[in-house]
């Protein structure tokens, strides 16, 4: 598939296999005691690999891994500089709709922060933490919001 994507093609493979995900994870070596993980990820079926090369080609960022477990190939942008240069950009000017149009709205404030440095002060790394389980509440957490309000002191046990 050498044929350029349309972008109104890409923000519709994004509404239905798209995700905006920010993970935590507690970390003592940091100051705040969290670190602060965004990405943006399309998974697609291993028959639509040349779609995914494509849409890599298209961001000029990111890579693709195939997973074992469930046999499909993930496209995934995972520096922050790169979501908040190239991935945000797109979806600002061909906006996504729905439930999937709200988390992507919680997502680029977070890669603004993130990309500021404010993940590394307390204050606005708990807004980060608020809107980040703002999102998609059927996503898995390996950490709850509680556990990290605990690392940062904000909930007392």
């Amino acid at each position: 598939m050498n044929e350029k994507l349309h972008p109104w093609y890409i923000t519709g493979i994004v509404e239905g296999e798209g995700s905006f995900c920010v993970s935590f994870s507690k970390r003592r070596r940091l100051k705040v005691g969290i670190e602060t993980r965004p990405s943006f990820s399309i998974t697609l079926n291993r028959r639509d690999l040349e779609l995914l090369k494509a849409i890599h080609r298209y961001f000029r960022c990111g890579g693709i891994r195939f997973s074992r477990s469930d046999r499909t190939y993930k496209y995934e942008v995972r520096s922050v500089k790169d979501l908040v240069k190239r991935i945000i950009p797109h979806f600002e000017r061909y906006p996504l709709k729905g439930a999937k149009a709200e988390d992507f709205e919680r997502f680029a404030k977070i890669c603004k922060m993130v990309h500021a440095n404010l993940h590394l002060n307390k204050q606005h790394l708990k807004e980060i933490i608020d809107l980040a389980y703002g999102m998609d509440p059927s996503g898995k957490r390996k950490c709850s919001r509680k556990d990290l309000l605990r690392v940062l002191g904000e909930v007392k046990v």
